[in-house]
């Protein structure tokens, strides 16, 4: 075991909030429209002095605005409306966020990034990822149909643990009803492309129904969707990408419940569970396309041997919360999470073994199983009127295995990832809060547990001693908020987030004999430092902000294409800095407000070992450059939005030609009318018909025709949703 505590470093950096969703200032003229739902009550995590949200996943109760981060809210009517657009939590993070990379329209997040390094997924708090073999699929675990809210912290940071070394997504679920009696929502909606194909077609159905009777509440609600087939711009069927996984053609189900008992006047206990399966329908199959004749990959009718690919998700969580326990917040939480990711199967080389069929014959296909229990306490005290202080202890344990399910055989070993980590927070507010001083540490104590084990024939069938690698790690942040007039905020801040290699890429690939985990595997942690320096200014008609950041890490965690067209983990120094610039403006026409937002992204990586950054990041670690316009209309009974997405050129230097990334644009609309017995909405995405090459697949594996993927052209979407 090492102990070693990572120094901060001298530098600041600037970062800034994406234009629509509501930052700490927005979020306030919002709080009160957003939780007028009687199926919701987002007043639960608001501050009733100032009625300004608490961002839940910053793990304070203090407003976000007394905060030295960058931070975001997607309130509930504005999550909605992208979802009705694109049909995903990811693609509604990523249309709005500037600073998020395009999304691969695929059920693999493989790539996807904030800031130019992965987010955490988290709801309530709860990690989704699987750090010890990361399968990609964090971004879809729940339906958004039952969610509040989604938060989001920008930059590398420690708040939750393991994962946030580009920021955190946190999706909060819906919350209590908001008065005695029932009440709940209902969605009904179809979905079709531009042609209107029959194979295109899709829909969904929700509900969600609340009780409450004085102390006691509950909620339930269920969600099915169908998707359709996707076309392009040309009209083509889009190619399913059979191995990583796809959302077209397939179904998903999910099923939601929420309890809680009301312990006193400050004191709450509440369970709540939910439950995700997304799966394919297994009725189509890929057709490669060509690169050099611009031909992009297709699908065809066909069925697929083995199981569909699909992702199912099981989370429990029970929290118990007391506002006022010695003048201070309690907060108890235990939870379990359990997911089994199937992949599509091939007759691959890896997968060969003469012992069990003739070299070449063999047909298999891969499952990350995984599941985590976890017990997280803080508790949260004000002194003085001025310094806020935050206590707590958190503990999780993963145990992750990758196995191939056609023949039994372990791909990657059962491996045990437990963490234990206490922290402090302290917040200091001056001169009647205009000036506030924040920091704090989090210990991260951390250790694997390997079996002994056997790799795969194809690896030389090596006989792998296990053991117990380990590492504790002290992560550090801190800042400083001035606030001189109501309005106009300006903070600098440092802070440290961690995550660890895909240890099972590792672990699965050993080709060596006599091979001891203990000695074998370096399992430091990749510590990535954020600085950041930044202005925000609601002021009037005003809401804009601007950021710089720079972020670093000595050990990062980069995904390297192998010959094989597997991803391998590099450990090499990354550098990554950028730009935000976020615009909001209310015009002088009732009802209409105007926004923009920028984001400007570069990094690089050393690829000799000198420790000087050489080599620019590709298109799997960084995304491109972005503008966003947008125009949002909100009067009387009308809700209206347009708008476009400016993917701008970029060329990666140190790489071929074929990687550079040509840039596309992109319009969106929605329009809703609220009818007295619900609200008829009509959403319709790429507007234009764009024809254009998904930024993955035109940037990485740039010699692969089947990975050729067109991105979805016009498709429609119309619904009816009602609230009682």
């Amino acid at each position: 075991m090492k102990f070693h505590a990572v120094a901060t470093l001298p530098l600041v950096a600037l970062t800034l909030l994406a234009p629509d969703v509501a930052h700490a200032g927005e979020a306030v003229a919002r709080a009160s429209d957003d939780a007028a739902g009687p199926a919701t009550d987002a007043g639960a995590d608001q501050d009733p002095g100032t009625d300004q949200i608490v961002v839940t996943a910053a793990r304070t109760e203090l407003p976000a605005s007394a905060l030295p981060l960058t931070v975001d809210v997607i309130a509930k009517e504005k999550l909605d409306q992208q979802v009705a657009i694109a049909g995903s939590v990811v693609d509604a993070v990523a249309n709005l966020s500037p600073s998020f990379s395009p999304t691969r329209q695929k059920l693999s997040g493989a790539g996807e990034t904030l800031r130019g390094r992965s987010p955490l997924y988290a709801i309530n708090g709860i990690p989704q990822s699987t750090p010890v073999r990361d399968g990609s699929r964090d971004g879809y675990t729940i339906d958004p149909f039952f969610l509040d809210r989604v938060e989001l912290i920008y930059g590398s940071n420690a708040l939750q643990g393991i994962g946030a070394t580009g920021g955190v997504v946190n999706q909060v679920v819906a919350g209590p009803p908001a008065r005695d009696g029932v009440s709940g929502r209902a969605l009904v909606q179809g979905s079709a492309g531009d042609g209107f194909h029959a194979n295109g077609l899709g829909g969904k159905a929700a509900a969600l129904v609340g009780w409450r009777g004085g102390a006691f509440d509950a909620t339930v609600g269920a969600a099915y969707e169908r998707r359709g087939l996707f076309y392009d711009g040309d009209g083509r069927i889009i190619g399913i990408d059979g191995t990583q996984g796809d959302v077209q053609d397939s179904e998903s189900w999910s099923a939601f419940t929420r309890l809680g008992w009301q312990l006193s006047d400050t004191a709450r206990l509440e369970l709540f569970a939910n439950r995700f399966q997304l799966k394919g329908d297994n009725e189509y199959v890929q057709v490669a396309g060509s690169r050099a004749l611009g031909i992009p990959s297709t699908s065809v009718k066909g069925a697929t041997r083995g199981e569909p690919v699909s992702n199912r998700v099981e989370t429990v969580n029970l929290t118990l919360t007391d506002s006022d326990l010695g003048g201070g917040k309690l907060v108890l939480q235990a939870f379990f999470n359990r997911s089994r990711d199937i992949f599509g199967g091939s007759i691959t080389s890896t997968f060969q073994d003469a012992a069990i069929a003739p070299v070449g014959t063999l047909f298999d296909q891969s499952a990350n199983q995984s599941r985590k229990l976890g017990a997280r306490f803080s508790y949260e005290r004000t002194f003085a009127d001025a310094l806020t202080a935050t206590i707590g202890f958190d503990s999780l344990w993963d145990r992750t295995a990758q196995s191939l399910i056609a023949t039994g055989r372990d791909w990657v070993p059962p491996t045990t990832f437990r963490s234990l980590a206490p922290f402090t927070q302290l917040n200091l507010g001056l001169f009647d809060g205009k000036l506030r001083l924040a920091g704090g540490v989090r210990v991260e104590d951390v250790k694997l547990k390997v079996d002994d084990y056997t790799t795969l024939a194809s690896y030389g069938a090596r006989r792998v001693g296990g053991g117990n690698p380990s590492f504790r790690d002290a992560l550090l942040n801190g800042g400083v908020i001035v606030e001189p007039v109501a309005g106009v905020r300006a903070y600098a801040s440092y802070a440290e987030g961690y995550s660890i290699a895909d240890i099972g890429r590792i672990l699965r690939g050993i080709n060596i004999p006599n091979v001891d985990i203990d000695t074998f595997l370096d399992i430091s942690p990749v510590v990535s430092n954020n600085r950041e320096i930044g202005v925000e200014v609601k002021r009037g008609p005003l809401d804009g902000s601007v950021t710089y950041f720079w972020s670093s890490s000595k050990l990062g965690s980069l995904l390297v294409l192998n010959s094989g067209g597997i991803y391998d983990v590099q450990r090499q120094r990354i550098e990554i800095e950028g730009l935000e610039i976020n615009l909001g403006v209310r015009l002088p026409v009732d009802g209409l407000r105007a926004s923009m937002g920028y984001a400007h992204l570069a990094g690089k990586t050393d690829t000799n070992g000198d420790d000087i950054v050489d080599t620019d990041l590709d298109g799997a670690n960084i995304s491109p450059d972005r503008l966003n316009l947008a125009l949002d209309l909100s009067r009387g009974r009308v809700t209206a939005r347009v708008q476009t997405g400016f993917y701008l050129s970029r060329n990666f230097k140190g790489f071929p030609p074929a990687t550079r990334f040509e840039g596309y644009t992109l319009t969106d609309a929605m329009v809703r009318y609220d009818t007295g017995l619900g609200g008829v909405t009509l959403a319709v995405s790429n507007l234009f018909d764009e024809s254009y090459i998904t930024y993955n697949s035109d940037t990485v594996s740039v010699t692969d025709n089947a990975r050729f993927f067109s991105g979805r052209g016009r498709a429609f979407t119309l619904g009816w949703d009602f609230r009682f």
